[in-house]
């Protein structure tokens, strides 16, 4: 277990130091205001342009539709969790997630705020998501636990009948104590608990059982996104996907690299994909 993890994190770090290396440049080249973390591996982070319809970390066809769209405009203003312990204060007096080069939720907006993805049969048939939906994000979801209550954590993204979640640099799809885990009120019902990966007190891909139980009880489809740079994420996926009891719950949950994605997408939104953050149709 220790291996895989080591293995893992080696992959996410090599990954963080490509995106860095490539923001620089991108930011550099292109006059983007920006700023660094502080540290021995430095992230870029953006800041917005005094014109409110253009960010540095967004395409602008994408970022207009954004600040123009209350539900998706809100998700801009999330504070950055550690910005004043790890950025310089800028005239805002503070950061915000979506600003960090690495966030996989700005990349996942980048792509599905476009104005012509979601009209886009090619891109929407890869995720069995009919012409006509609106994607939201950062939404609660509502899981049922055996107390009566639900977990209202966030799900990335809420697109029609399609949940999902977008990972990038992130290290792992996180663990929980068994404890937390058995208190949802579906967990036996839709999981195999000895064939998930577990250590003697915790689940390992918590967010993958957490959102398979909440595509479950919606009778939602799931997908998760991550970088084909990322084998490690892909082996957790398939280590959870591996213990799922019924067969329509497992064909309706499915693993898209954002390589494979990007095939499906305009010129304009592959370019920029290529450039900031090396993606690009394998």
């Amino acid at each position: 277990m220790a291996g895989n993890n080591a293995l893992g994190a080696s992959y996410a770090v090599a990954l963080r130091r490509e995106l860095a290396e490539r923001n620089r440049h991108y930011a550099e080249t292109l006059r983007l205001p920006h700023s660094l973390t502080y540290g021995e591996d430095p992230v870029v982070v953006y800041e917005p342009f005094a014109e409110v319809t253009r960010h540095g970390n967004f395409l602008d066809a994408s970022y207009s539709e954004i600040v123009r769209t209350p539900g998706w405009a809100q998700r801009l203003r999330k504070v950055h969790t550690s910005g004043r312990r790890s950025l310089p204060r800028n005239d805002r007096g503070f950061w915000c997630e979506l600003d960090s080069s690495n966030s996989s939720d700005a990349l996942l907006m980048n792509i599905f705020c476009h104005p012509e993805v979601r009209a886009r049969s090619w891109a929407l048939s890869l995720l069995d998501v009919e012409p006509g939906n609106t994607p939201e994000f950062g939404v609660k979801a509502r899981v049922p636990l055996a107390s009566g209550r639900f977990d209202r954590t966030e799900i990335d993204m809420r697109f029609g009948p399609l949940l999902a979640e977008a990972k990038l640099t992130e290290a792992d799809f996180q663990s929980k104590q068994k404890s937390v885990v058995h208190a949802y009120r579906d967990f036996e019902e839709v999981f195999h608990a000895r064939n998930l990966p577990q250590t003697k007190t915790r689940y390992l891909g918590y967010q993958l059982i957490r959102n398979v139980l909440a595509a479950h009880a919606s009778e939602s489809s799931f997908c998760v996104f991550i970088d084909a740079r990322r084998p490690d994420l892909l082996e957790s996926w398939f280590s959870v996907m591996r213990a799922v009891r019924p067969h329509h719950l497992r064909l309706r949950c499915k693993v898209l690299t954002w390589q494979e994605l990007s095939e499906a997408l305009p010129e304009d939104l592959r370019e920029f994909l290529a450039l900031k953050y090396g993606v690009v149709p394998r």
